[in-house]
């Protein structure tokens, strides 16, 4: 073979091999795009996102094109470089070797590592770029891709393989870190995305008031009486109950009280709205459409005896989502307060939820909502001022009570066990 058929033989090698990383990278490419980030160019109009949107939601037939691609020009590659060296070498043993070893390398490096680092770095830019060849190559190859794509039915069918592509809510939440990790969100957005993700999971008991700390008046009560409880809580609307609490008859508007009021003929059950009840294990989207739906503000919650366990706000329902809402009368409390370095001074309403987040806790396994009914579950008797527990690592101390509930605890953030051994 003469010297111009050598340097021939050695450009269709060299070609072969930018036509392996081409097809490598692109594997590389239509895997880490973002297809969020496309579909909302596609729909602005952006014709190069429609094309690789197109590609990639006909994964299996991009992916078949690829690879039949991929080992065309490898198999190609390796067989000229071996006839080449055949031709050079005269030593057909030795010149295999040599072609195995040395195309071995020049592929691994230029023909995936490369490229697929390059890809993975640049995902949508390189899917852009190749989209309009790869998209003829799986016209051409149609065919093969056809029947590629039987034979995979046939194996799924053989081996009857389900597996459940549905993104979870953990999924979800992972991807709304990363997104703000990579400075896509704020922290406000990625606390409201997840806020959202987790409302579905809520339930009534998670975030009513207790009955314990309900207002609400008898349908007999005075009306001097109502006016003095509409004025000293601020409340626009109270729970009315006839004989017992347990019995609640309807919800009472100040707006109604003054206005009926003024007219002179009043009566506390005439003036009060029907009330909207639900059980303590709706879910709080529920709850929110039935007060959607009946335009109320104010839900009943009752306990399977048909007592009442308490109420829910239409502001309680928004708070799990945006965060606590402060009105110009509302007295800010913080669930959760530090007073030292390791010392802080937490509520006994605040959420069980809201304590593990804080402190990072692992999972706390507990039929309460709120951290004062979980401490009792772990006292396993009413508590006194004084009683304590250790939670993996904080110690609990109950400091303040009232009705046999807690109303305040102290937790000190224990010394790490292993601190504390290289300190002694």
């Amino acid at each position: 073979m003469n010297e111009p058929q050598n340097i021939v033989l050695l450009i269709v090698v060299i070609i072969c091999i930018l036509l392996s990383g081409y097809f490598s990278a692109t594997e590389t490419a239509f895997t880490a795009i973002n297809k969020i980030r496309l579909r909302a160019k596609a729909d602005d109009g952006d014709k190069g996102a429609k094309r690789v949107l197109k590609l990639s939601d006909n994964y299996d037939r991009l992916l078949t094109t690829i690879l039949i691609g991929n080992n065309v020009v490898n198999i190609l590659a390796s067989s000229l470089f071996t006839l080449l060296l055949t031709k050079l070498i005269k030593d057909e043993g030795l010149a295999t070797t040599l072609s195995t070893v040395i195309l071995t390398v020049v592929v691994l490096i230029f023909g995936e590592i490369t490229p697929k680092t390059l890809a993975k770095e640049f995902p949508e830019g390189f899917a852009r770029f190749s989209a309009p060849v790869i998209s003829v190559l799986a016209w051409i190859l149609f065919p093969f891709t056809f029947l590629f794509g039987l034979w995979k039915k046939l194996m799924l069918k053989i081996f009857k393989h389900r597996e459940d592509n549905a993104i979870t809510d953990d999924e979800l939440k992972i991807m709304v870190e990363e997104a703000e990790q990579e400075g896509g969100i704020n922290a406000q957005e990625s606390d409201l995305i997840r806020s959202a993700i987790e409302f579905n999971d809520l339930e009534a008991k998670d975030i009513l008031v207790p009955r314990v700390d309900v207002v609400a008046i008898d349908c007999k009560t005075p009306l001097e009486e109502v006016d003095k409880i509409f004025l000293e809580t601020r409340y626009s609307r109270l729970p009315v109950y006839k004989d017992t609490v347990d019995n609640i008859i309807g919800i009472l508007h100040e707006k109604d009280f003054i206005k009926q009021r003024l007219d002179g003929k009043f009566s506390l059950e005439k003036a009060s709205k029907p009330a909207v009840f639900v059980v303590s294990t709706t879910k709080i989207s529920a709850v929110l459409q039935q007060l959607q739906k009946n335009k109320s503000h104010m839900a009943v919650v009752s306990g399977e005896f048909g007592d009442t366990v308490g109420i829910i706000t239409m502001e309680d329902i928004l708070e799990e989502l945006v965060g606590e809402i402060w009105d110009e009368h509302d007295e800010v409390l913080s669930d959760i307060t530090q007073v030292s370095e390791s010392e802080y001074k937490v509520l006994g309403s605040t959420s069980v939820n809201d304590l593990s987040d804080y402190f990072d806790l692992s999972s706390i396994e507990s039929d309460s909502a709120t951290v004062g009914g979980w401490v009792i579950d772990m006292l396993g008797k009413v508590p006194d001022m004084g009683d304590e527990l250790t939670f993996q690592n904080l110690q609990i101390t109950v400091a303040k009570t009232e009705f046999r509930r807690i109303t305040e605890l102290k937790v000190v953030i224990l010394a790490d066990t292993e601190e504390k051994k290289e300190e002694e």
